[in-house]
């Protein structure tokens, strides 16, 4: 991706942020030449990857596959002792037409919640016991404290107030319901690992190639300066 398309994409989400009244915290909004005067007191935002996120999968097709998120809060399952949180939460920000593969997690489970905007359809499928899907087994959903069952491959209709529960092992993609508009999504999980607990049905990558044609805007979460 280039740099433009990022910083075009993360001014967007915080637009879409703003327009439904979602206050984030101050280190979503320091700037990158802010981050090389913060020290050790802001490790915990360095370590457990806080703040603005973009993910194409590796694919280079950002409009089709990926969209930008904000990792608000989270701990760390190699940092225990340092950071004993045992949860997460994040806001994702989808346009129409951009597309979240199949996958899921081994150890996170999740709620996604439609915080406003359109419309999400998330396809929900048990993984078989070689972690492959099962296109035949009924699957069991909790939305809001109702438990219903449903055909696998069945696209679950989130509006805007309504959530979802991912449990570890199960399967699920998401995309915005067409003519519905943008959304924005929150997730609220336990302890969030991307680089050990995403299973893709296809083996796909996280972050982008970044090449550099205009100054960013805001550093990802992967992109802050090391402190010594």
């Amino acid at each position: 991706m280039k740099r433009s398309e990022i910083n075009k994409a993360l001014v967007e989400m915080e637009a879409f942020i703003n327009e439904y009244s979602f206050a984030l915290p101050p280190f979503c909004h320091f700037t990158p030449e802010e981050w090389k005067c913060k020290n050790h007191e802001y490790d915990e935002i360095r370590d457990n990857m806080l703040g603005w996120d973009i993910t194409d999968y590796g694919l280079g097709d950002f409009g089709k596959v990926g969209f930008s998120l904000i990792t608000v809060r989270n701990g760390n399952l190699a940092m225990k002792d340092k950071y004993a949180k045992t949860y997460a939460e994040k806001l994702l920000y989808l346009r129409e037409g951009q597309y979240a593969p199949m996958h899921f997690h081994w150890s996170k489970m999740e709620d996604i919640i439609n915080r406003g905007g359109g419309n999400v359809l998330i396809r929900v499928y048990n993984s078989t016991h070689d972690e492959e899907l099962d296109e035949t087994g009924e699957v069991r959903v909790h939305m809001d404290g109702r438990e219903l069952t449903v055909p696998a491959g069945t696209q679950v209709r989130l509006t805007p107030g309504e959530s979802i529960t991912i449990q570890p092992y199960l399967y699920h993609d998401f995309s915005v319901e067409e003519g519905t508009g943008p959304v924005l999504l929150g997730e609220v999980s336990q302890c969030n690992d991307d680089n050990i607990d995403n299973r893709f049905l296809k083996p796909i990558g996280r972050f982008p190639s970044i090449e550099e044609d205009e100054q960013p805007y805001r550093l990802l979460c992967n992109e802050y300066p090391k402190i010594i």
